[in-house]
């Protein structure tokens, strides 16, 4: 079947689903969309090729499409048609849970029911989210102990762990329990209450201490059982977290770790590891453990006096108290290690690849002894969960120690912190690549054949240069773009309101307590639903300070409640007729859907640019300068035009909504970036306020 065949009969799959669905509705800018996928699928080397040394021919598709165009249904109907007649998958890796929920249980059915030509979908997660039945079992006391137990080093650290060692015996026992009785099916996004990352870490699934099909839980593991679900599924649903995480497998490239960090301060688990190995390996004849006490014991001196160095050399920054980004911080300029450090970074490169090297060879063992004997797989897999658990953290010293030493144009962002819990210091040495869509063109895009990229929100003050340089497509020839403009009457159907405050923002004192008097008043206002977005939790906690006491009951505040439960509260009250407003952080300006009544008016305290603690900006501003480049031409503005589309993309979420967007941040009609900034966004009316609410010209 020829490419323009197999786009026509995917865009007619389409058209089909359209008229046959009631809850389906036909838009021009949806068939627009639906168009584009096909063509881009169709136009691709799909699937197994004939000639494996033909070139494939690639085609990649970003797409933003406006609120209301209901993108769902226009990317996964014809993609499904190309992937059903070329007999390949379908992966869709979404940036939210919401959306994976909202394709899973509603958008896929729905489609399955409708298209000629059945198919099966299912949901990946992170083996992560699932729990290990071993380790569990073993925390809650029913697989006996050693006197080398695989989490001793984790329950050792008391200090930094916020649950005494009882509770968290307890809590592993009653999921014990509830895994034993089908209560709970091992999913941890399934349980009634989230438990804390202390406690979910030790017993989570992980690659690195899974024997697999060895493993005596094998057959009734969360984990593969849900990936056999996977095995017939046309229609993958993952997140991009998993996404990136995979690559590497048979399936997708390899891609380097965008960054790494390394404890200088809590070096136990060297100890531990060292004395595993050493016990393990002997037991299944490996001769290379010999080395393991000196590869051990010079890596922990190694560290420790690359500890103390830093001490030294940033003392008076390092000892400076937190900031209200985060713990101290030094950042090196221009990615350039004093040279007292080059050496001790190198030693632990070499040590660490040495000591990995015979973690490895002890895995090799142990997988063949457990293929060997079967009968021995219980206490083989948990030695090999001993050296999994902690292996991880040495690879992480050794690939942060590598990026450390690399001396690269641009350059590799370095950075150490220092942090102090309980009297005790924790340093920690930090490094990252400054220009992800290097990596991403390389390792990613080169070997994928199609793509489709789609948001509501790709464009930066109205083009796509930012969003494709960022990750790595610009100029790639086999990229196209494609604006399908929303099919709401933005002018009609809301108003942008910017409200001068007399204060500059970049006052942040003068400028908050202002802004707070200014939206609290605003606040008054609201008749039904309403999201209140702040940049900081400082801005957040003034203004809760501020409410009168007849509107503090009606305030929903990020972090009182589950996230969950926060947004159940917020709907039940407005459905009861009741005035609910959400204050919340960054995260709630994506991927919230609050149509109708749940909210009518969004405020935005101040523009969101950017920490000015993030050390990978700094370094790539910094970088930028150096080449006579602006960085906040380049850099700032653009990232903030995205998420101030996104922020304002909150207030009209279908064609009967009315809704207000206030912005109490001036420089948006005072500065030519916030001209910029405003292009960007849909075409609201728009209108200027000053702080006591009068009209402006």
């Amino acid at each position: 079947m020829s490419p323009e065949h197999t786009a026509q009969s995917a865009l007619a799959a389409f058209d089909k689903v359209v008229s046959a669905a009631g809850d389906f509705r036909s838009r021009p800018g949806q068939r627009l969309m639906a168009e584009r996928v096909a063509q881009t699928f169709a136009e691709a080397t799909l699937g197994k090729m004939e000639n494996e040394d033909d070139t494939p021919l690639r085609s990649i598709a970003v797409i933003q499409a406006g609120t209301g165009v209901g993108k769902s249904l226009a990317y996964c109907a014809p993609a499904i048609a190309v992937a059903l007649a070329r007999k390949t998958r379908v992966l869709i890796s979404t940036a939210t849970v919401a959306l994976q929920e909202q394709l899973v249980t509603k958008d896929l059915p729905a489609l399955a029911a409708l298209m000629d030509e059945p198919f099966r979908f299912g949901l990946a997660k992170g083996r992560g989210r699932y729990v290990c039945k071993l380790k569990l079992s073993r925390l809650a006391g029913e697989g006996g102990a050693d006197d080398d137990d695989m989490f001793a080093d984790e329950l050792a650290a008391a200090s930094f762990v916020r649950h005494d060692e009882e509770a968290r015996m307890l809590q592993y026992a009653s999921l014990a329990r509830d895994l034993t009785s089908a209560a709970w099916d091992g999913d941890r996004d399934n349980l009634a209450q989230q438990p804390d990352a202390d406690i979910w870490q030790p017993i989570a699934a992980e690659a690195s201490s899974c024997t697999g099909k060895h493993c005596p839980a094998f057959n009734g593991c969360t984990y593969f059982e849900k990936r056999k679900e996977l095995v017939g599924a046309q229609v993958i649903v993952a997140n991009h977290d998993l996404l990136l995480s995979t690559l590497g497998t048979r399936t997708l490239p390899e891609l380097d770790k965008f960054s790494t960090a390394m404890d200088l301060s809590r070096l136990g688990w060297i100890d531990t590891l060292a004395s595993r190995a050493k016990r393990i390996g002997s037991l299944m004849g490996v001769s290379e453990v010999a080395d393991v006490g000196r590869y051990a014991s010079q890596l922990k001196q190694t560290l420790e006096d690359i500890a103390k160095t830093v001490s030294t050399l940033y003392a008076e920054v390092l000892r400076e108290p937190p900031s209200a980004f985060g713990p101290a911080r030094v950042r090196l300029p221009k990615g350039e290690l004093p040279p007292a450090l080059v050496e001790p970074l190198g030693m632990v490169s070499v040590m660490a690849e040495s000591f990995l090297g015979v973690l490895n060879d002890i895995a090799k063992a142990l997988r063949a002894e457990m293929k060997d004997a079967p009968n021995e797989a219980r206490r083989l897999s948990v030695l090999y969960a001993q050296l999994g658990m902690l292996s991880p953290r040495l690879e992480s010293v050794h690939a942060t120690a590598q990026l450390l030493l690399k001396e690269s144009q641009p350059p590799v962002a370095k950075w150490f912190t220092l942090a102090e819990t309980d009297g005790r210091v924790q340093i920690k040495a930090c490094a990252s690549p400054i220009l992800p869509g290097s990596t991403l063109r390389h390792q990613l895009w080169a070997q994928v054949r199609a793509a489709v990229v789609t948001s509501a929100t790709l464009t930066s003050c109205g083009e796509f240069d930012f969003f494709l340089k960022e990750t790595g497509l610009k100029d790639d020839e086999a990229t196209t773009t494609l604006e399908v403009v929303s099919p709401f009457d933005y002018a009609t159907q809301g108003q942008f309101v910017t409200v001068q405050t007399l204060a500059d923002p970049r006052n942040a004192s003068a400028f908050v307590a202002e802004m707070v008097l200014a939206l609290v008043r605003d606040l008054a206002d609201v008749q039904h639903g309403a999201l209140c977005l702040f940049t900081s939790r400082d801005q957040m906690r003034q203004a809760v300070l501020a409410l009168p006491d007849a509107l503090r009951p009606k305030v929903l505040v990020q972090g009182d409640l589950p996230r969950i439960r926060l947004m159940q509260q917020h709907r039940e009250r407005v459905g009861a007729g009741e005035v609910s407003i959400i204050f919340g952080m960054q995260s709630f300006g994506e991927g919230l859907d609050l149509p109708g009544q749940l909210c009518e008016t969004v405020f935005i305290a101040k523009l969101p640019f950017a920490s000015p603690d993030d050390p990978v900006g700094e370094s790539r501003a910094e970088w930028l300068r150096g080449v006579g480049r602006d960085p906040f031409s380049e850099l700032v503005v653009p990232a903030t035009a995205i998420k101030l589309a996104q922020w304002a993309g909150r207030a009209i979420r279908t064609e009967t909504d009315k809704s207000f967007v206030y912005c109490y941040d001036r420089r948006l009609s005072d500065t030519s970036y916030g001209q910029r900034l405003l292009q960007g966004l849909p075409p609201f009316a728009r209108l200027r306020k000053d702080a006591q609410g009068r009209v402006l010209a």
